[in-house]
């Protein structure tokens, strides 16, 4: 089976690649971001003036215009195809001790609402203040410390639903 890769233009096109089609695209790297490219006698200049290897999105400007740009190889396929989604596999339930250290500052409660990147706690260590935040949307289910306890490193701060 020939490697494929799905490529979505601005959320609204879509088109599928095999790798002998993109190896004998007619391009030329100029630097790190720029190229040049002939598709049927017709030449364009590409810039990739932003992107995220890892999540493979890219923002491009092909001539005058802009595009965003995302690439799916077949593993990414693989996991459409099968329903499942590696971001929602990994979501943070509890919050623990970086390092041991001493609570400085609780700021939430049980049952209170937070948004990602809300403040939890305040966690002195090594003589310096390290504010903890929420790691995505969700309620505080229970927190295990308060203002003035001496914690271990990985111990269970806050909880969440």
């Amino acid at each position: 089976m020939d490697k494929t890769y799905k490529v979505s233009v601005n959320g609204q096109f879509d088109f599928t690649f095999t790798k002998e089609e993109i190896e004998a695209l007619d391009a030329r790297q100029l630097n790190k971001t720029h190229f040049h490219l002939l598709q049927k006698n017709r030449s364009f200049k590409a810039d990739i003036f932003k992107s995220d290897f890892l999540h493979r999105h890219y923002e491009i400007k092909i001539n005058s215009g802009i595009y965003r740009v995302k690439i799916n190889n077949e593993l990414d396929q693989l996991i459409d195809e099968m329903g499942l989604s590696l971001g929602s596999a990994q979501q943070i339930n509890d919050i623990k001790a970086p390092m041991p250290g001493l609570i400085l500052e609780v700021s939430v409660e049980e049952g209170t609402e937070v948004k990602e990147g809300d403040y939890l706690l305040v966690l002195e260590a090594m003589k310096m203040e390290n504010t903890l935040t929420a790691p995505r949307d969700g309620v505080v289910k229970s927190v295990s410390v308060s203002k003035g306890d001496t914690v271990d490193k990985n111990q269970l701060l806050i909880e969440m639903e």
